[in-house]
């Protein structure tokens, strides 16, 4: 068994979350499976032990395939930074930003650092099941390709095509993405997958016939659509909450270049916690803890949020004994100054930030990726916790020595992480993923209730795994499973 590709018709055809289905189904065989993005862009990323860079998606899939992270998952991350430019990382570290027009020259140069990624994969995985982007027909895209077609063709690999039956049209969607692609793409599509259907399946069967006889390939399978399926999400932000029991408020701060917003995941799925992002010309309002999360681009989230007024909002709600927690770029907006001496992401090379801390910060070239533990001070506990660091720019000032974490493990041997102010209403962390903790997140409710809230905190890991479960499951109920075992087997 070897390489398998999922492309889709559309972004959010359900390409993530077939693959990690698939890559749970194969490891409860015995299988040893790799997942694998040639590039992905996402502003959602996970750091690995060797401390470099991911999507979030092959995150997720790598927990399916119980494997540990490995940046050759991701061999390409776009991290956008701007509307027409990204910083690109490559085996998990960024080499430089570049305009859309210079990475797609990039792109030949990109190509043999996924196709060294792949095989290292083949030489130590029985089967890598690779996630294309976006949809395999985009016109303008074709040329140079390295995401769908370009790599599936490059290694000779078997692809599924998979639709989204909810957004209508899915057949028109399949056959005019199959029609676009030369007869060499065509020939390595060996069968469809129709996502999210909801309804009687005799009334979709006409049309499944007419596929398969009009396009000469079968169709794998008919994913019913799965209510409530709560998996780390890609890119979009996912609002709907949980909240049965509300205990406390929490308001997240959406800004334009908002990242890692799986951080809220936890909280998003917490029974007792209300989360509502707060959007664009929206007011803040009543909250327990305002939230402002990280931010790819911390100068111009600044600009945005100061013209949105809610920095006038902040200080009302400190006036009123709430408390605000920052985290990664939300932690360097608590400061003083923030500093970009080498233009990293701004001609301006200083921004007055938002003085409810006495630190500033400096951008710098160089990027801090680690995977890190400790003890939260913010209430005397001893239990360890864990969280990552994704962040450029240094952080110094006072303020930072009534820390919020100490540090028990650290690769660059640091001892403490942000800050909690004298009145403790501030507390600001350079650590992503604290929510994922239930005893970190019970410190940080318990604090921000002043002691009402005494629940602990949501247990993602577990949540996660229940909702892998039964992504599989459905899998191996829905999915001609042997049929996609064989198109491994035939590529071996």
């Amino acid at each position: 068994m070897k390489t398998l590709m999922i492309q889709g018709t559309t972004s959010d055809a359900g390409k993530s979350t077939l693959v990690a289905g698939l890559c749970r189904v194969l490891a409860r065989r015995g299988l040893r499976v790799a997942p694998f993005k040639p590039q992905n862009m996402a502003l959602n990323s996970a750091v690995t032990p060797c401390g470099g860079e991911i999507g979030r998606a092959q995150a997720l899939q790598a927990v399916a395939a119980n494997v540990e992270l490995s940046t050759d998952f991701n061999p390409i991350l776009l991290k956008p930074n701007s509307d027409t430019g990204a910083q690109v990382i490559i085996h998990g570290r960024a080499i430089s930003n570049m305009e859309a027009a210079k990475y797609h020259d990039y792109k030949k140069v990109a190509m043999q650092a996924v196709l060294a990624s792949h095989q290292r994969l083949e030489a130590q995985y029985q089967a890598i099941l690779v996630e294309g982007a976006g949809s395999p027909a985009e016109i303008n895209l074709r040329e140079n390709d390295i995401a769908n077609m370009g790599f599936a063709c490059e290694v000779n690999c078997p692809v599924i095509i998979v639709a989204d039956i909810d957004k209508g049209g899915v057949f028109a969607h399949l056959v005019g993405t199959l029609a676009l692609l030369s007869e060499a793409e065509q020939a390595l599509v060996k069968g469809f997958v129709i996502n999210r259907f909801r309804g009687d399946i005799g009334l979709l069967q006409s049309g499944l016939d007419w596929l398969e006889a009009y396009t000469n390939k079968p169709v794998l399978g008919v994913m019913p659509y799965l209510h409530s399926l709560n998996l780390d999400a890609e890119d979009a932000v996912t609002v709907e909450n949980h909240v049965t029991d509300k205990q406390l408020s929490v308001s997240v701060l959406l800004l334009p270049h908002i990242s890692n917003h799986t951080d809220f995941d936890s909280l998003r799925l917490h029974p007792n916690v209300d989360l509502r992002y707060v959007r664009h010309g929206e007011q803040i309002g009543a909250a327990d803890l305002i939230i402002i999360p990280g931010s790819k681009n911390v100068i111009s989230d600044l600009k945005f949020l100061q013209s949105q007024s809610w920095q006038v909002e902040l200080m009302r709600h400190l006036r009123f004994g709430g408390k605000v927690l920052g985290i990664c770029g939300g932690l360097q907006m608590l400061g003083k100054a923030i500093y970009d001496p080498d233009g990293i992401e701004s001609t301006q090379q200083c921004i007055e930030a938002l003085s409810l801390a006495d630190f500033t910060t400096t951008l710098t070239n160089y990027k801090t990726l680690t995977q890190v533990s400790g003890h939260c001070l913010l209430a005397d506990t001893h239990e360890t916790i864990h969280g990552y660091e994704i962040h450029c720019g240094v952080s110094e000032g006072p303020a930072l020595d009534s820390p919020f974490m100490h540090f028990a493990k650290h690769p660059a041997g640091q001892v403490k992480d942000g800050f909690i102010s004298g009145d403790k209403q501030v507390v600001g962390t350079y650590l992503h993923g604290l929510f994922d903790n239930p005893n970190a997140a019970k410190a940080i409710l318990t604090w921000a209730s002043d002691g009402r809230m005494q629940a602990l905190g949501f247990d993602l890991a577990k949540h996660r795994e229940q909702q892998l479960e039964r992504l599989a499951d459905t899998c191996e109920q829905y999915l001609n499973i042997e049929k996609i075992l064989a198109l491994l087997s035939a590529n071996d």
